[in-house]
């Protein structure tokens, strides 16, 4: 891909139908200043359709008339498309090979996190990873993965910086601390996630360690009896931990996006309690922020980013490993800590290799 600079410079910006736009990945694949791709707005779904969190969802983009009827030059699937079926799923990528517009689909995961049954999932993906014009993932792995499964050969772009550059400038620098401390985020219970499986060990950890402190937080609909997805044993089992002093339990809605770079400001290390699942901006956000990262050996974490793996997967955990991984951050503080001067220089890296992706597709 060695499109000219100067050609580029001077030619008219390529037009991109992004599923979705409005989102902090999508967002970071742009340039700074200058940029030379115009990603079209999200639709405004239905307001009865609209998720609480995400204005874009269900995403529009992904309806064949939409699909039939506006003007783009590429098509670029990154998240969504949970929303389709199988079938509309086809009839999207039928559309666009009609209309003569390249398919480009960003692999994040392999494995869905918010569903425990693989069927649905995969079947999108043989729809996908078959159809599209290009290829993208993040890692080696989930590439090798693609290969072995489907054929193709992506290519491989890493995972933008997820924390905007004022607040990774404000938050970096880190004063000194009477505690070290460890968090581990429950959310609202993804299905990837069961965080009383892997709790007693990393409390063991914890307890072993000077100064140390394990923080536990979940949202208010997962941990109070009147929430939307209320868990009786995982509050009860959380709320007997706090009561023996073992954990430090924070209840609270879901956070902005700035309460939650302060909450990874606040960690010295966050510990990943995934099951089964393949990328994670969590991850990211992290790095950005000075944060260590403990990760399942599920998954191409480790490809992602330098992390503290321990070994948890579906059919297995190991607590050693995991205390090994929390006593290996307490005495390696801030593994894998990116500078500012990095991402800049990276964003502006990946900006570019869409950028000649986009345009030599459309040559």
């Amino acid at each position: 891909m060695n499109t000219d600079a100067s050609s580029i410079a001077s030619s008219p910006p390529v037009v991109v139908a992004s599923v979705p736009e409005s989102h902090v990945y999508v967002w970071h694949l742009s340039r700074e200043q200058g940029e030379t791709v115009r990603r079209l707005p999200d639709p405004l779904p239905d307001e009865s359709l609209r998720a609480d969190q995400q204005g874009w969802w269900p995403p529009v983009m992904l309806r064949p008339d939409w699909v039939r009827d506006n003007e783009f030059d590429v098509f670029h699937v990154n998240f969504g498309f949970d929303a389709c079926t199988p079938e509309q799923l086809q009839e999207i990528v039928d559309v666009l090979r009609e209309r003569g517009k390249p398919l480009v689909y960003t692999v994040h995961d392999l494995r869905n996190p918010h569903h425990t049954d693989t069927a649905l999932h995969d079947s999108h993906l043989d729809i996908l990873i078959p159809g599209a014009d290009e290829v993208i993932t993040l890692t080696r792995g989930a590439a090798a993965e693609i290969r072995r499964r489907w054929g193709r050969d992506p290519v491989v772009l890493p995972h933008p910086h997820v924390v905007d550059f004022p607040t990774m400038e404000r938050l970096r620098e880190r004063e000194p601390r009477d505690t070290f401390r460890v968090g581990l985020h429950v959310k609202s219970l993804r299905a990837s996630m069961d965080p009383l499986r892997i709790l007693p060990a990393l409390m063991d950890a914890v307890r072993d360690l000077p100064d140390a402190v394990l923080q536990v937080n979940g949202h208010d609909e997962l941990l109070e009896p009147d929430g939307r997805c209320y868990n009786p044993e995982v509050s009860a089992a959380l709320r007997a931990s706090a009561e023996r002093g073992e954990i430090d339990l924070r209840v609270h809605p879901f956070f902005s996006d700035a309460e939650l770079w302060d909450y990874f400001h606040s960690l010295d290390v966050s510990v990943l309690p995934y099951q089964f699942g393949t990328h994670s901006g969590w991850l990211e956000a992290c790095r950005d922020l000075g944060t260590t990262v403990v990760a399942p050996t599920c998954g191409y974490f480790a490809d992602q980013a330098p992390v503290l793996s321990y070994e948890l997967d579906e059919t297995s955990f190991s607590p050693e490993s995991l205390q090994v991984a929390v006593k290996n951050a307490y005495e390696n503080r801030g593994l894998g800590a990116v500078s500012v001067e990095e991402r800049r220089e990276q964003r502006a890296w990946i900006a570019a290799q869409h950028e000649l992706l986009y345009r030599r597709l459309l040559r």
